[in-house]
């Protein structure tokens, strides 16, 4: 499978590490377009793949071209692009892009729009993804091969699934880093070393999640697995309920899904 990537930035590289690292591909299958030249020779160094200044350059003869811009700079990338070969899979994973819009632009029927995550960039992602009625067997699982390289990965028939999920797993990260902030800065407020704070922290988020995927149980019934009557936890949790973490969460992934439609 040979794949170009238009743009060189921090998901494209996770993806070429990815599927380097699984020997999905070799470094002679990979080819990529970025105009900063600094950028090309990291990934040419780091990769050993071969880099070029401009997409036109390097997109003839792959069977995918994965589109890895900003979403601001998809017309200049487009218009360097040119026009796709007949049977080339289109991969975006342009936040906000709908395929409608890359369809209309590249003037091409087979196309996979995905959204990953940032933990993708560690083999822990989760991407959300669809395609277009052009995009037959073949297609879909060289996708899946690609995304599943970032970690774990769900197809979805409906496109607005993937503008929900830009909203929860997209966006996610940031939401449990903050959590996990307002965690260590609670330690440290009632007298504990930062350090130990930190350390504590992050373990117990890792420990509850990895205990939440190997119990197949909600959340709910592991939370009151936890909160004894007139316990601390129990405590703790009136304290969450009284500040409506629970609304303010949703009302947040609300609203960054209709930031995602606004895109």
């Amino acid at each position: 499978m040979k794949l170009t990537f238009v743009g060189g930035g921090t998901m494209a590289e996770a993806l070429i590490r990815r599927l380097l690292a699984g020997e999905v591909v070799s470094p002679g299958q990979v080819r990529v377009a970025d105009p900063a030249e600094g950028r090309r020779e990291l990934l040419e160094r780091q990769y050993g793949v071969d880099t070029y200044p401009e997409p036109s350059d390097c997109i003839g003869g792959a069977d995918v071209v994965v589109l890895a811009v900003k979403p601001q700079d998809l017309e200049k990338a487009a218009s360097q692009m040119g026009k796709l070969e007949e049977g080339q899979l289109l991969l975006s994973i342009l936040a906000g892009v709908k395929l409608e819009r890359l369809a209309t632009r590249f003037e091409h029927g087979i196309i996979v729009r995905a959204m990953p995550n940032m933990p993708a960039q560690i083999g822990q992602g989760m991407t959300v993804w669809t395609a277009t009625s052009g995009a037959g067997e073949p297609h879909i699982e060289r996708a899946r091969t690609i995304l599943s390289a970032l970690g774990e990965e769900l197809y979805v028939p409906d496109e607005k699934y993937v503008d929900m999920a830009t909203a929860l797993s997209g966006s996610g990260p940031a939401y449990v880093f903050l959590f996990v902030e307002a965690l260590i800065d609670g330690a440290v407020r009632i007298g504990m070393p930062r350090s130990m704070a930190e350390e504590l922290a992050v373990q117990t988020v890792l420990g509850s999640m990895g205990y939440l995927r190997e119990a197949g149980k909600h959340p709910a019934e592991l939370r009151n697995l936890v909160t004894s009557p007139g316990g601390t936890t129990a405590t703790a949790l009136h304290e969450l309920e009284k500040g409506s973490l629970r609304t303010l969460i949703a009302e947040a992934v609300a609203a960054a899904y209709t930031r995602t439609k606004g895109l």
